[in-house]
């Protein structure tokens, strides 16, 4: 990595010849670069590279590649429109309809990531704009710390955790899924894929470093978990007698980590004491009432907040905090979409990580396998689906767009992984 034309001039001579092609891939790229940046550059990208894609798509007629998850993903558009006929406010829902488009990103990565340079080269640009997000985070933490220090000395905890670190997005969970997801293929890169690199491989280890600091500072408990389980699965496949000595890692880190560190996790022993946990309670429960009442359509997308106090025991008022989703993938479209389209959603993720699975078993028995180079990757996006799933058992992270945004590049990476091994194996 001696500079950026090295880095990045391999990969441009790999881009497709057709011309619209050409600047569909560039595009989509640069959409996938602006993912930990921005989200309006990123969707504006996205669209635009969309567009080109479309063109080239009426121009050249080339065959259209695209994952074998359309009737999952169909049942659970389909699904999704439905819900909103019946939605108390359908105007708001039609925000979650558009948010389809999104899955675009699963046809574009598959099409337009072309060669291996190509999908190693974004994916190493993620990890450094991951570092460069979460050395900003850092630099908010410290200024908050300093702040909270000085106005109130008594509430540190009180206030570190209610307003939290960023990084460039708006909000600490969309930093926090995103970081996530990062850390689950950047440990990936480490355990697996490092010793294929010609870089420095102190590089990113101080890369990963910054980015669990990040995850560290960011004090959401349910991403802390997600990166904990990613790290289950990666080391079983880099290391598996290593395995048990990650509860004593764990032990070792709590005792040692910092004392905002340490409360956060004990607080758990006490869950009424924890508005965090207490509010999940009550929104839960009431998730739980509109699925009974509505199991088939539920009460319509993006509608909780409309419909949120008419499902609290008769008298009481919600407890105050934020309460426009349920925190939670499962009850959320179950509750706002019905019964169906958690179905639809359960067999769409399902679909991905059995088909990744499938994918790492065939390029590890292949006795010359033309991708055993990127097999780190396909470990990576099983990781970062793992901590996708058990994170949003506690947040509705499949509904946040900076987060779906990256999850499913991440998730259309072995599909990428499979196609470039094809071609590497005909010669084309």
């Amino acid at each position: 990595m001696t500079n950026l034309r090295e880095f990045i001039s391999p990969e441009r001579a790999e881009l497709p010849t057709a011309p619209f092609a050409r600047w569909a891939s560039i595009l989509f790229s640069l959409s996938v670069l602006t993912f930990l940046l921005s989200l309006a550059a990123a969707e504006a990208v996205l669209f635009t590279a969309s567009l080109v894609y479309a063109i080239h798509l009426l121009r050249d007629h080339p065959p259209i590649k695209f994952p074998p998850l359309k009737l999952p993903l169909a049942l659970f558009c389909l699904t999704t429109v439905i819900s909103l006929a019946w939605a108390a406010n359908p105007t708001v829902g039609w925000f979650a309809v558009r948010k389809l488009v999104l899955f675009l990103i699963l046809l574009l990565a598959v099409n337009l990531v072309v060669s291996a340079g190509h999908l190693v080269m974004l994916y190493r640009a993620l990890f450094l704009e991951s570092a460069l997000a979460g050395l900003v985070a850092a630099c908010q933490f410290v200024r908050q710390y300093r702040a909270v220090r000085a106005l109130h000395p008594g509430k540190v905890y009180f206030y570190m955790t209610a307003t939290r670190i960023h990084g460039f997005m708006g909000h600490w969970m969309h930093f926090g899924g995103q970081q996530m997801l990062m850390y689950s293929v950047l440990v990936a890169f480490l355990f697996l894929g490092v010793r294929r690199a010609k870089d420095s491989r102190v590089i990113w280890f101080a890369v990963a470093a910054i980015v669990a600091t990040s995850i560290l500072l960011n004090f959401t408990r349910g991403v802390w978990l997600g990166c904990f389980v990613a790290t289950v699965y990666l080391v079983g496949r880099w290391r598996a007698q290593w395995l048990w000595i990650l509860p004593l890692l764990v032990i070792v880190g709590y005792l040692a980590a910092p004392r905002l560190v340490r409360r956060r996790v004990a607080i758990l022993r006490h869950p009424a004491s924890d508005p965090a946990l207490s509010i999940r309670f009550e929104m839960w429960h009431a998730g739980l009432r509109m699925i009974e009442r509505h199991p088939l359509v539920g009460v319509g997308p993006d509608n909780i907040t409309e419909v949120y106090p008419l499902y609290l025991p008769p008298g009481r008022a919600p407890e105050v905090g934020y309460h426009e989703h349920l925190h939670d993938n499962f009850l959320q479209f179950a509750a706002e979409r019905g019964l169906p389209c958690l179905a639809a959603w359960i067999w769409f993720m399902l679909a991905l990580v059995v088909q990744a699975w499938r994918i790492r078993r065939r390029l590890a028995s292949d006795p010359a396998p033309a991708g055993a180079h990127l097999v780190w990757l396909v470990d990576g996006a099983i990781a970062g689906w793992l901590a996708l799933m058990v994170e949003g058992c506690f947040e509705f992270n499949f509904g946040t767009s900076p987060v779906l945004m990256l999850f499913l590049f991440v998730a259309a990476t072995p599909y990428v992984v499979e196609q470039v091994a094809a071609r590497h194996a005909t010669g084309r």
